[in-house]
């Protein structure tokens, strides 16, 4: 049920601002309300739910100041992590990388959103092992689920899956280069863009409401 809810949250199926109903969900997953308020509240504490006194659950809607100080953060624990990517990553972890930012062209020419978002997240993922420091790894890990939805989100928008491949594209070549200042550049330029693109869509949506 966490995993259903969390990944409906992060995929956009379940929208922010949307009530989570107890009695929709127990009906659903055939259980009683107990174990889907438990659900619940631990989604509440990784970000993803909003839960306040005599209202109804809701799926979180940070605000945009939010978005932005989250990848402000994001931005620069990146910018680091690639940069230890240079330093640490063996000949065997360069080519391992090529073959994931292969993976994700053809999911991006392909127009696969979702698919594309799962690899990159498992591309990030691996990158950080090979970053090999274990702190950073664990400050990026626990900012992860309320990163998720809003990488998701940034990646619906229109040109971005174009745009973000061929970010990938320009950092592999950093890390084959084994330059650590421009592949630092590039992933923090990347991350920027992604917070760009949510900042549009934003403006949009206030400006249609």
């Amino acid at each position: 049920m966490v995993e259903w809810v969390g990944i409906g949250i992060i995929e956009g199926r379940l929208a922010p601002g949307e009530v989570l109903s107890s009695v929709e969900l127990a009906r659903q997953f055939n259980s009683s309300r107990t174990p889907v308020r438990e659900a619940l509240m631990l989604l509440e504490q990784e970000g993803l739910v909003e839960i306040r006194a005599r209202r109804r659950p809701r799926v979180a809607e940070p605000s945009l100041k939010e978005v932005q100080d989250t990848y402000r953060v994001r931005q620069n624990l990146l910018a680091l992590g690639a940069r230890l990517v240079v330093q640490s990553a063996t000949d065997a972890d360069i080519e391992e990388v090529g073959r994931q930012v292969a993976g994700l062209r053809r999911m991006a020419d392909a127009g696969q959103v979702d698919t594309y978002f799962w690899a990159h997240v498992d591309l990030q993922e691996f990158l950080m092992q090979v970053a090999g420091n274990s702190i950073l790894k664990q400050i990026l890990d626990s900012l992860a689920l309320r990163t998720l939805v809003l990488r998701h989100r940034s990646l619906s928008q229109p040109g971005r899956l174009k745009e973000s491949v061929e970010d990938q594209e320009r950092l592999y070549r950093a890390y084959v280069d084994r330059d650590a200042d421009l592949a630092a550049a590039l992933m923090a330029g990347s991350t920027l863009s992604a917070l760009r693109a949510i900042e549009r869509s934003h403006a949009e949506t206030s400006t249609r409401t």
